[in-house]
């Protein structure tokens, strides 16, 4: 299983609900996507940032859905939430 860490930047005030409800619609159409496993929003206990777990059966299903049209979509529509940039890591699940 391959899965990113997204560390997301800051929202910009007054954008959480709108940045929340992208989050949510871009689930779904991630999720038609062959390989596709999950993807959670998670919200610090204490100051920070959001951050997202994204899960798919492999790198390469996880690169089909990063370099398509779709995302490309999502992005053009949260850039403008953010204060920054959003910042990947990347991991092979190796015991599960």
């Amino acid at each position: 299983m391959f899965v990113a860490l997204i560390s997301f930047p800051p929202i910009k005030a007054g954008k959480d609900a709108e940045f929340r409800k992208w989050f949510a619609s871009s689930n779904e159409e991630f999720s038609k996507f062959k390989g596709f496993i999950g993807r959670r929003l998670l919200k610090p206990l204490e100051e920070g940032n959001y951050a997202a777990v994204v899960e798919f059966e492999s790198q390469d299903a996880f690169k089909a859905m990063h370099g398509s049209p779709a995302h490309d979509a999502a992005g053009k529509q949260v850039t403008p939430l953010f204060d920054g940039d959003p910042t990947p890591h990347f991991y092979q699940v190796v015991i599960g």
